[in-house]
């Protein structure tokens, strides 16, 4: 099914094959084959080709994506800084002097920057990948002050046969650590004089006409930045669209192109062919012997929004996988397998 969507070209264009082809998702979906994927929204060259919902939640439906929440808080980081309300190498450190003294003191923690924490690349020991980290994000969720709890966090160890940054990869050394996208939410208050809502109505969901919505808070009150943001599926589309716009919505730009630029650089290697910038997934993919390039954001339960430049296609697959194990293979597996061999065909 062709539908257009507000902000983008209303041209239908795609053939027939593709549609038929992307007719295969809903088939395949709707067989279990994917587990528990609760919505697919395909748009290419600015406009939806294909949007189909398998849960009763239907296209109002508020989608939990989890992490998927951290690089829309990236972008407004991004927003902030356009604003001249923040920069990159802020120190984090100057917000919470309220916070003082912290457990673990160390001269190196003033130095931490904004940048540290969109790159998941701080000094500060924070893994959630790690059951045994001092900062991973479930002992977090314990205790009142989060803010506190990852200003409280030690100096990250490097044994013999744990490179230093300075020998990685983009001089950072990457773990995942929600922790620290979490802190971005009361930077941003600080830095804008604004709740997170307040200043992301403004300078995103608003320009972006992204009006049904849900945030969490922190117990203290801040908004969650580092996951749990409901938005309908087709606004998660439109954040993905954006990007691939270059910060661009009907005209208007709403996030700097050198921000939008910036923020889909490599800065840190995540995982084995996998880089991430500012709290961006760069991850390619194969159909066949092609390799695609994209950028992306990523949740628990393997909610994905893909952004496939070279296709002009942004990808989002909806899901409540959150217990599976390989949710994030499952849904790369139904981009790779249907959705992307169906973008890849040439129009008849």
């Amino acid at each position: 099914m062709y539908r257009p969507i507000s902000g983008l070209a209303l041209v239908f264009a795609l053939s027939s094959a593709h549609a038929a082809s992307l007719d295969a998702v809903t088939t395949e979906v709707k067989a279990g084959n994917f587990k528990q994927i609760t919505s697919v929204v395909v748009a290419q060259h600015g406009k939806i080709v294909y949007e189909q919902y398998f849960d009763g939640e239907g296209a109002e439906g508020l989608r939990n994506t989890r992490s998927v929440t951290k690089t829309v808080t990236g972008m407004l980081v991004g927003a902030a800084v356009d604003r001249k309300l923040l920069r990159p190498d802020t120190p984090v450190l100057q917000y919470f002097k309220d916070r003082q003294p912290l457990a673990s003191p160390d001269p190196r923690k003033a130095k931490i920057v904004v940048e540290d924490l969109l790159t998941m690349s701080s000094i500060l020991e924070c893994d959630d990948d790690n059951q045994f980290s001092r900062g991973n994000e479930e002992r977090m969720y314990l205790v009142e002050d989060w803010s506190r709890f990852y200003l409280d966090l030690p100096v990250k160890g490097f044994p013999d046969w744990v490179p230093k940054p300075d020998r990685q990869p983009y001089g950072r050394a990457w773990s995942y650590c929600t922790a620290g996208v979490t802190l971005l939410g009361p930077v941003l208050e600080k830095a804008t004089k604004r709740s997170v809502p307040a200043f992301a109505d403004e300078v995103l969901f608003k320009p972006l006409g992204i009006t049904s919505l849900k945030w969490q808070f922190q117990p203290l009150g801040p908004a969650m930045t580092g996951g749990g943001l409901g938005l309908r599926s087709k606004d998660l589309l439109k954040l993905g669209q954006l990007y691939l716009n270059g910060g661009k919505w009907e005209g208007r730009q709403v996030i700097s192109a050198e921000w939008v630029k910036r923020s889909i650089a490599p800065h840190a290697n995540a995982r084995e062919d996998i880089d991430y910038g500012y709290l961006w997934w760069l991850q390619p993919f194969k159909v066949g012997e092609r390799r695609v390039p994209s950028f992306g954001m990523s949740g628990s339960g393997g909610n994905k929004v893909y952004v496939l430049p070279e296709q002009d296609a942004v990808v989002v697959i909806t899901t409540t996988n959150f217990q599976m194990r390989g949710a994030h293979p499952n849904s790369d597996k139904l981009l790779t397998t249907l959705v992307l061999p169906a973008l890849l065909e040439k129009p008849d």
